[in-house]
């Protein structure tokens, strides 16, 4: 699959740089290394770098791995290959002249991974979703070396375990209280007009700071009517992460400018002192200027000044004592355990075997995210109390007492235990935790089916 699909991308951008395709298309230019470390460039050529053969090979191949939901066109991902065989010389022309438009997004609502309300997503055409790709890995080239050392969200080479291992050696160095900023629907609240600005300084290519502008002003599509967008970062596209960045570039360098120690990822920003009451100092003066330099607000319900220990950051909280390890915020461990129990509800005409295949799918992923504590008693603790949901959910699913009591001796139960164990007037939470289903699905029988262990 991965051979035909690299063949279809070859061809692709074969025919669009051959014979006049290729003066289309046009060359890169070269990057540009600041002479000191502390100069900010500024790129004159991003439309020009954003079509050239390479980069725009890039971005196509990204957008079809990254497949996705279609835009208000309907186009399919699958589909674009042959779109741009048959339009790049337009689009292309659209997008060094600045005249290309974007069209306007598709409303797509999807739940917060707090599981408070819903989180408002802009799917962009496939189009849009190239264009903005092969805007971004320009962008990104240029601009990520120019951000703070303790941003951490969406930058190559960085992530979130990196900034949560950060923050650890902050509390360990003898901050004990941390400022933990959340910022009141940022996504929804960016001011364009700021924005821009801080784009213009860095940018001279008026084309890109035309169609960014567009992108942002481009609308959305709810109940079949268009609404504008006046101010407002939409999330949904490649170029929304960098965009966000940008902005809070400037939080970041007001920070280091007064010496702070601080992790950032994405909106999330946690300033690590050693008193409280210097925490509530950066916490005044930190909310005037974001309302003064950038028209941004911060959620006061879920911002304070708190031990660490008592904070989350990234998932992530922290044990008490001089030398402090990472754990799991309780926030997580119940976001994970609503999870498991949706999985593993009652589930008519569902074998346990295929509960547990797609419980291991989850599990996988939580694992390579949360394994990286430092507590992994938590961890043996949910790994006994999901087996015990398995067990749960097979002792319902038998239903009947012959049933049971056919189960549990076929699986090595003795027939005492056995007629125990079904004649028991106790619920299925009591007996999952029971002699005889733990006989009749011990911890071996798991590991056989697949099921991961989250203490490794």
């Amino acid at each position: 699959m991965y051979r035909k699909r690299q063949k279809t991308l070859n061809e692709t951008f074969a025919e669009l740089t051959s014979g006049e395709a290729a003066r289309q298309l046009g060359g890169g230019t070269e990057l540009k290394t600041p002479t000191t470390t502390t100069e900010i460039p500024r790129i004159a050529k991003v439309m020009e770098e954003a079509v050239e053969k390479g980069n725009a090979k890039k971005a196509l191949e990204r957008v079809l791995q990254n497949k996705g939901a279609s835009g208000i066109d309907g186009m399919r991902t699958e589909q674009l290959p042959g779109y741009l065989r048959a339009n790049w010389k337009r689009v292309k022309q659209e997008l060094l002249s600045g005249t290309y438009a974007p069209q306007p997004l598709r409303r797509v609502e999807i739940p917060k991974s707090s599981g408070e309300g819903m989180r408002k997503l802009g799917i962009p055409t496939v189009l849009d979703r190239f264009v903005q790709q092969a805007m971004q890995q320009v962008l990104q080239r240029h601009l990520d070396k120019t951000f703070s050392e303790s941003s951490y969200g969406f930058r190559p080479g960085r992530s979130a375990h990196q900034a949560v291992e950060q923050a650890q050696k902050y509390v360990g160095s003898g901050l004990r209280w941390v400022v933990d900023i959340d910022l009141e629907k940022f996504f929804d609240r960016v001011n364009h007009d700021i924005l821009m600005g801080l784009l213009a300084a860095r940018i001279e290519d008026k084309s890109a700071l035309k169609i960014v502008r567009k992108y942002l002003q481009a609308g959305v599509l709810e109940e079949g009517l268009v609404k504008p967008t006046v101010e407002g970062q939409p999330q949904g596209g490649p170029l929304s992460p960098l965009l966000s960045n940008v902005m809070l570039d400037v939080l970041d360098k007001e920070l280091e400018r007064r010496g702070h120690k601080f992790v950032r990822y994405a909106d999330d920003c946690n300033v690590y002192v050693a008193s409280q009451r210097a925490g509530e100092r950066v916490m005044e003066s930190i909310t005037k200027f974001l309302h003064r330099k950038l028209k941004l607000q911060i959620n006061k319900e879920k911002s304070a000044v708190d031990k660490p220990q008592r904070r989350k950051v990234l998932g992530f909280s922290f044990t008490y004592g001089e030398n402090p390890r990472r754990r799991l915020a309780p926030q997580a461990i119940a976001k994970m355990k609503k999870r498991v129990r949706e999985l593993t509800r009652k589930t008519k005409g569902i074998s346990l075997e295929k509960v547990i295949e797609r419980l291991a799918k989850y599990l996988t992923g939580w694992r390579g995210y949360f394994g990286f504590c430092e507590t992994p008693s938590i961890l043996a603790v949910l790994d006994r109390w999901i087996r015990r949901r398995l067990r749960r959910l097979v002792w319902i699913q038998w239903k009947r007492g012959y049933k049971r009591y056919a189960e549990l001796k076929a699986r090595g139960v003795g027939q005492d235990l056995a007629t125990q164990t079904v004649s028991s007037p106790h619920g299925a939470w009591r007996l999952s935790n029971s002699p005889a289903l733990t006989i009749a699905f011990p911890n071996k029988y798991f590991n056989k089916v697949g099921l991961p262990q989250l203490v490794t």
